[in-house]
C-alpha cells in the first residue's frame, strides 16, 4: 500500500514538473501571448523556435484570421511537453466611411514605388530578433484622454469598395497630443513622411515584439534611441493618409499582426 501511494506521490510530481508553464493571454485571434517556464528551456511555437530569457519568458502571437490549432513544445533536461491549444474564432466589426476622397481610397500609380519602399523599411524593422525583454512586463496606453474610434480586425468599406481589415487601434484626440512609450523598446524605425502612416516610429521590445505608432504630427525620437515606458516620443496627429487626427497602434509579433488591446488590457 505505501508501495502505490510513493508510486503517485511520484507521478503528480513528475506531472507538475512536466507541466511548469504558464501562459498569460486568451488564446484567440489577434492574441498576444505571453508565456513563462522553467529557465533554460527550449520552446517552439507552430514548429518555429523562439527566443526565452534567462528567466523563463517567451513571447508569440495568433494572427487574425487564424483557423488551426496552436502547437507548442517545450524541451527540458531531454523532456519534453507538447501542449495543444484551440484558437478561438472572433467576429469583427464592419466600417463603413464614405465621403472621402480618392485618394484617401486607391493611391495614385505614381506613388507606388514611394508606397513600396516603404513596406521594405516596415517590414525589416519587423523582423528583427532581438534579445530585449521588455514585452514581459506590462504596457501603458500611449495617450491619457481618447476616444476610440477603430478597432483591431474591423472590416473598413470606403466609399463603398471593401478594403484590408484594420490591424490596428486608433485613439483620437486633439492634434498636439504627446504620445508616450508604451512599453520600453529600441526604436528601430523613425520616419517624418511615410506614404499611408505619415509620422511613423517602430519600438523593439524584444523576441519579434513591436509596437508601431502612425500618423505622428512630430516626433521627439531617433533610430537607435532607447526609450523609458511613459517617456515622451512625440506628438499625435494627422499625417500620412489620414483623415483627421488620431494615433493607429500597431501590435506585431514578426510579421503577424495582432491585436493592440491583447497587451493594454493583461
Amino acid at each position: 500500500m505505501k508501495l502505490i501511494f510513493k508510486i503517485i506521490i511520484f507521478n503528480l510530481i513528475l506531472t507538475n514538473y512536466l507541466l511548469a508553464v504558464n501562459f498569460e493571454g486568451k488564446f484567440e485571434q489577434g492574441a498576444f501571448i505571453l508565456g513563462k517556464t522553467e529557465p533554460n528551456s527550449k520552446v517552439k511555437i507552430d514548429n518555429k523556435n523562439v527566443k526565452v530569457t534567462d528567466d523563463g519568458y517567451f513571447a508569440f502571437g495568433l494572427g487574425r484570421d487564424r483557423k488551426t490549432d496552436l502547437l507548442i513544445e517545450i524541451l527540458k533536461d531531454e523532456k519534453l511537453e507538447i501542449i495543444q491549444k484551440k484558437v478561438l474564432k472572433r467576429v469583427y466589426k464592419i466600417q463603413r466611411i464614405d465621403g472621402l476622397e480618392k485618394k484617401h481610397v486607391t493611391p495614385p500609380p505614381e506613388v507606388y514605388e514611394r508606397i513600396k519602399k516603404d513596406n521594405k523599411l516596415i517590414s525589416k524593422a519587423r523582423s528583427l530578433n532581438s534579445s530585449n525583454n521588455f514585452f514581459k512586463e506590462k504596457f501603458i496606453y500611449p495617450i491619457d484622454k481618447y476616444i476610440i474610434t477603430g478597432v483591431y480586425g474591423s472590416q473598413r468599406i470606403l466609399n463603398g469598395e471593401p478594403r484590408r481589415p484594420h490591424y490596428g487601434v486608433d485613439f483620437h484626440a486633439p492634434e498636439g497630443t504627446p504620445v508616450k512609450a508604451m512599453m520600453d523598446g529600441t526604436v528601430i524605425l523613425s520616419e517624418n513622411d511615410m506614404y499611408f502612416t505619415g509620422g511613423t516610429i517602430i519600438f523593439d521590445h524584444g523576441h519579434g515584439i513591436s509596437t508601431l505608432y502612425m500618423h505622428m504630427k512630430s516626433i521627439d525620437v531617433k533610430l537607435g534611441q532607447k526609450v523609458k515606458k511613459g517617456e515622451i516620443v512625440g506628438e499625435l496627429g494627422k499625417s500620412g493618409r489620414a483623415t483627421g487626427p488620431h494615433l493607429d497602434i500597431r501590435l506585431n509579433w514578426f510579421d503577424i499582426k495582432l491585436d493592440p488591446m491583447s497587451i493594454l488590457k493583461k
